[in-house]
């Protein structure tokens, strides 16, 4: 049976050779997926689609091998590559998603999203959030020289690491009211995310669950849907607590 993969928060980078190398063979692996998910954080800097390290031609050209196989592929962005557009899923032969975005599955509602936006008790991080998501000022980053958006980048995560590390952890998870009211809102029976790097599958009530993915190291984390059911592969999930059925 054709199946579903959901991924996320690959976190590529030119400092991560194993890792990019463990992202191409897991997508050689998997030729006869159906469509395959990406959302967000597939790099961990993107400082433009004009700008694409040749460190990752490995990668954009078996994302390429995969989609014209006939894998249909999805990017979504992430806190780490908000700068990634649809020239870059052209490229590669995918198509760019919005955050949040609802597909069906099994004849239920399955909304998708990143996870960043669902984390409301940091604060600080959401007003940032909605500055470098602001339209006008992408647009004038991307203008800039490379140069000067590799310091813009580099500012940006020693601020971000050095404000985390006075951050209780909870604080950075996400929100369960803000949970519900975007799982009501979409009337949603699943709904999956990342960015918290902490895989599981919690229950919401009401039959509607949420599917969290997890963050690559050593082994690929992912989500396959086929037949019917979700299994999250994860080292750090047990597998008495990885699958739930729609059917």
């Amino acid at each position: 049976m054709p199946s579903t993969l959901f991924i996320s928060d690959l976190h590529l980078s030119p400092n991560t050779p194993e890792l990019n190398t463990l992202a191409c063979e897991f997508l050689r692996d998997h030729q006869s997926v159906e469509t395959l998910y990406i959302m967000g954080d597939i790099f961990d800097t993107w400082l433009g689609d004009d700008l694409v390290e040749p460190v990752f031609d490995g990668f954009n050209q078996t994302l390429k091998d995969l989609s014209e196989a006939g894998t249909a592929i999805y990017l979504m962005v992430g806190n780490r590559d908000f700068m990634l557009g649809h020239d870059y899923a052209r490229q590669v032969g995918a198509t760019l998603l919005p955050d949040p975005t609802l597909i069906e599955l099994a004849g239920k509602r399955v909304l998708l999203m990143h996870g960043d936006s669902l984390c409301t008790d940091d604060e600080s991080y959401q007003r940032y959030r909605r500055v470098v998501r602001n339209r006008f000022l992408q647009w004038c980053f991307l203008k800039l020289p490379r140069r000067k958006r590799q310091e813009v980048s580099d500012r940006i995560k020693a601020k971000s690491a050095m404000q985390k590390q006075g951050k209780d952890v909870g604080i950075m998870d996400v929100n369960p009211q803000a949970v519900t009211e975007t799982v009501e809102k979409w009337d949603a029976d699943v709904l999956i995310h990342g960015h918290t790097h902490r895989p599981a599958i919690h229950p919401l009530g009401k039959h509607q669950h949420r599917i969290v993915m997890g963050d690559w190291h050593e082994e690929p984390s992912f989500l396959e849907f086929a037949n019917g059911q979700f299994t999250l592969a994860d080292p750090r999930v047990s597998p008495d607590q990885s699958v739930l059925s729609l059917v």
